[in-house]
């Protein structure tokens, strides 16, 4: 599948996304940079697999469906597929826990500037990888 204006919509919307996290960070709402950052991470995934003809599932790590097309992917991304993999499968570990807590976790009280800051920097990262190949990369 190759929707190209769905996958322009997700980069520009993954983008606009990156905007808020400045917000967020600036809130010092770690928990919400950390779960903005997996949607992000996410959006600009699927929005590479339909760029390369690849119909992205319905769930949020994309990771095993990345490695398993490797070959379809743009080279340089290819190059760091171990890297954006990591990411995804780690910002998809804290999606639920970072927006609901838990019964004995307050997310508010877990997440920490330490992990806003990786979450965010993972982000951009993905992003900055990704956008120059969904229809010319402007945004």
């Amino acid at each position: 599948m190759r929707n190209t204006d769905l996958a322009r919509d997700y980069i520009h919307r993954a983008g606009v996304r990156l905007q808020a996290l400045d917000v967020l960070f600036e809130a010092e709402s770690w928990a919400d940079v950390v779960r903005e950052s997996q949607e992000i991470v996410e959006l600009t995934l699927k929005a590479l697999l339909r760029t390369c003809g690849i119909d992205p599932p319905r769930i949020h790590d994309v990771s095993e469906v990345l490695l398993s097309e490797r070959e379809r992917l743009p080279e340089d991304v290819e190059k760091e597929l171990e890297t954006l993999t990591e990411i995804s499968r780690d910002l998809r570990r804290d999606r639920e826990l970072a927006f609901y807590g838990a019964e004995d976790l307050t997310p508010s009280g877990f997440y920490s500037r330490k992990d806003a800051e990786k979450a965010r920097s993972n982000a951009l990262l993905t992003v900055e990888l990704v956008r120059p190949h969904i229809d010319g990369g402007s945004d």
